[in-house]
């Protein structure tokens, strides 16, 4: 097969209503726009968010607080869930990616204190609660921040 046999599935497309084309198409002469204004000439309507002149919804709104543009948000995994490893292995990111505990990790995983741990495993993350490091160590892990 070449580039310039491929075509789409039957069916699967079709073609664009042609507007302004005749009186006779049924959307002739204005093309559904309408009879003169600013959303009937080229280029014309308004911007999002705008109501003609009106404070806008999202500038009367009170607003609060603060949301940082920088931020990396870590993943977090209960250390009850670290519990499906063998006993003795070593748990990472890419471990949690493997088992299925995480669908993406893109700066790291912070791991909290939810639930109990019962195997002695060696885990490595970003970042660890308080409770989460005393039960891993009280597991007989070491918890090792990467």
């Amino acid at each position: 097969m070449q580039i310039h046999e491929l075509a789409p599935a039957p069916g699967s497309t079709h073609a664009g209503k042609r507007r302004g084309r005749g009186i006779g198409t049924g959307n002739g002469k204005t093309g559904g726009r309408g009879h003169k204004g600013q959303k009937a000439r080229s280029g014309g309507g308004v911007r999002v968010g705008f109501e003609g002149g009106q404070m806008p919804l999202s500038r009367r709104v009170p607003k609060r607080g603060f949301n940082n543009i920088f931020a990396k948000p870590l993943e977090s995994v209960n250390v009850r869930e670290l519990d499906k490893f063998p006993d003795g292995s070593e748990v990472g990111a890419e471990e949690l990616l493997a088992i299925g505990l995480l669908s993406k990790c893109r700066w790291g995983v912070k791991i909290l204190g939810s639930g109990e741990i019962t195997k002695k495993l060696t885990v490595r993350a970003s970042a660890f609660s308080e409770s989460a490091k005393a039960k891993i160590e009280a597991a007989g892990g070491k918890a090792e921040v990467v």
